[in-house]
């Protein structure tokens, strides 16, 4: 089996991507802006909730579903299957106890990694990769998913990070600039707005996880070794 290239995973992610803006637009950003709306509500509510708490609630209310969704959306295009969102939202919603879980668990673990030392944290993060692709798309249970990335993982840590870290902290540096251009009393709306569009582009980086987990499978399972 020939080497995977970092160049040529971005590369072709960035073309899947731009290409059908319109059609992940459709399925996302709906569920992107009832995020934005729900963490804006919740900050303007009367509960005492600590920021994080209140920001991971949110998340694993809208992220298992647009997640979910859009790693069905690309499937189904790279197999060249129906992609009517309705049917997608639908089947998200079904997988949508179970992603949370997972989403739930990888939190609480990259969080435990990252309190001891970042670099630990971002170690967890990149060998829980393929766990969401492998509750969606396989069936798994989320502990399952988890140690399957982990098997599916070892020996492609450092292609990983390369494919990953060359997409996240740029979107991280423009996630944090727009919100700095908002001022210090944004507009609700236009910070609901912001936060999706942001949401919007940050999906990318699942797009590429997904070009990484399909390469990842064709691979043998003998050429891995150790990360």
């Amino acid at each position: 089996m020939p080497t995977i290239n970092p160049f040529t995973v971005l590369r072709e992610s960035a073309y899947f991507f731009s290409h059908n803006l319109l059609p992940i637009a459709r399925l996302c950003l709906p569920l992107l802006l009832l995020e934005g709306l729900l963490r804006q509500q919740l900050a303007d509510s009367s509960l005492q909730l600590a920021p994080e708490a209140s920001e991971l609630l949110v998340t694993l209310l809208c992220y298992p579903l647009y997640s979910a969704a859009l790693i069905l959306f690309l499937h189904a295009r790279s197999q060249q299957l129906p992609a009517a969102p309705l049917q997608l939202l639908s089947q998200a919603l079904q997988l949508w106890p179970r992603f949370a879980l997972l989403a739930g668990l990888s939190t609480l673990l990259i969080m435990l990694g990252s309190y001891l030392l970042i670099l630990p944290g971002l170690w967890v993060m990149l060998r829980l990769l393929f766990a969401e692709y492998l509750l969606t798309l396989d069936g798994l249970a989320p502990l399952a998913a988890m140690h399957a990335s982990f098997r599916l993982s070892r020996g492609y840590f450092w292609l990983c990070a390369v494919c990953i870290f060359s997409v996240m902290p740029p979107l991280w540096l423009l996630d944090w600039w727009s919100f700095q251009q908002l001022g210090e009393h944004p507009d609700a709306l236009a910070q609901i707005l912001l936060d999706a569009g942001n949401g919007f582009l940050q999906l990318f980086v699942s797009v590429v996880g997904y070009r990484l987990f399909m390469l990842r499978r064709q691979q043998p399972a003998s050429d891995a070794s150790a990360a």
